[in-house]
């Protein structure tokens, strides 16, 4: 059973998501979701870390409502609460406490705003893959897989501001990025691609000098990511001074999903520079396991804590899982 289970994995990872019509669309509305607390490793439950990252909780997210999970990038709240987003173009907001009791707070369901001659096109086109935000403006962007675009929303997603298609993404493969974006604290973006290749077995990894999403912006230049070995980048994370966080995944039959978290010491980002993720944490069985895409950092009593959750690619044999680690104070300096 774990073989046919496994071989069922692989084959949805490869799939394209669900093809709904725009015309029928997530209706923005209340979210109910429950979480069960989950041990980081049911072989050990005395096992408390992965690597640095010491394990805080874990919770497999759960909802009644079709529309909920395939959640590829999350971001967490000033009060907490998780704002998710999922490869169709739908933003989830809920909270999960230590004890894994979901009340408190507003969740909510709601499909991401388009623009206007954009109304028809079918939900598959809507693969929003990764998204940050910029606390200052209250903006938002996110990257798109399938068009290779970026686009910029108004504060509270309440519009569309502008999106860019960017010939240097022209040629990444339909379904292979913008996988992972990240905002460096001077404005500037990075922009990883999860299947484009880079120089020497990376992937192709874009710097742009300001906002993506303004067609003004000087256009990219071109870097490489190395992720661990067999791994592709998810989701990249900025943390103190020239840190990096990337998400990496992979699937195989031997193990089905697992996720390598790596850390980057960048270097002077130029073109032609290559950025390696060193693996210091692996999600892979008997640690809880899944499709791992969605990293957020969060501060609780002046302490970091990382966040981490899987994509369940709306297959019923796959989970939405949430963990929850304390990261070690010194990388945020």
């Amino acid at each position: 059973m774990r073989r046919i289970l496994l071989i069922l994995a692989i084959f949805a990872a490869l799939l394209p998501q669900r093809h709904t019509a725009k015309d029928d669309p997530v209706k923005a509305g209340p979210l109910l979701v429950t979480a069960e607390p989950l041990l980081l490793n049911d072989d050990d439950p005395a096992q408390k870390a992965v690597g640095p990252l010491r394990w805080l909780g874990s919770w497999d997210i759960r909802s009644k409502q079709s529309d909920f999970g395939s959640i590829s990038a999350m971001l967490v709240q000033p009060d907490g609460s998780i704002l998710g987003l999922s490869d169709s173009g739908t933003l989830m907001g809920f909270r999960v406490n230590a004890a894994g009791r979901t009340d408190g707070g507003r969740p909510f369901i709601a499909p991401l705003p388009i623009q206007p001659e954009e109304r028809d096109w079918p939900t598959w086109r809507w693969d929003s893959e990764s998204m940050v935000h910029d606390p200052v403006t209250d903006r938002y962007w996110v990257g798109f897989e399938l068009q290779n675009r970026i686009c910029r929303y108004s504060p509270g997603f309440a519009r569309v501001e502008s999106c860019v298609f960017w010939p240097e993404m022209a040629d990444w493969p339909k379904t292979g990025g913008p996988e992972a974006m990240a905002r460096l604290a001077d404005g500037r973006f990075l922009v990883f691609s999860e299947k484009a290749e880079g120089l020497d077995g990376g992937k192709d990894l874009l710097l742009f000098d300001g906002d993506p999403a303004d067609p003004d912006t000087p256009h990219p230049v071109r870097m490489t990511y190395r992720p661990p070995q067999g791994y592709m980048p998810t989701d990249a994370l900025p943390l103190g001074g020239n840190r990096l966080l990337v998400l990496n995944r992979r699937v195989t039959m031997h193990e089905g999903f697992t996720g390598s978290i790596a850390l980057v010491e960048m270097p002077e980002l130029k073109a032609g520079a290559v950025l390696t993720g060193r693996q210091i944490a692996r999600l892979a069985p008997p640690v809880i396991s899944d499709n791992y895409e969605a990293l957020a950092l969060s501060y609780e009593k002046g302490q970091p804590v990382l966040w981490v959750m899987s994509d369940d690619n709306y297959q019923f044999f796959q989970r939405t899982l949430l963990i929850k680690f304390a990261l070690p104070p010194e990388w945020m300096r």
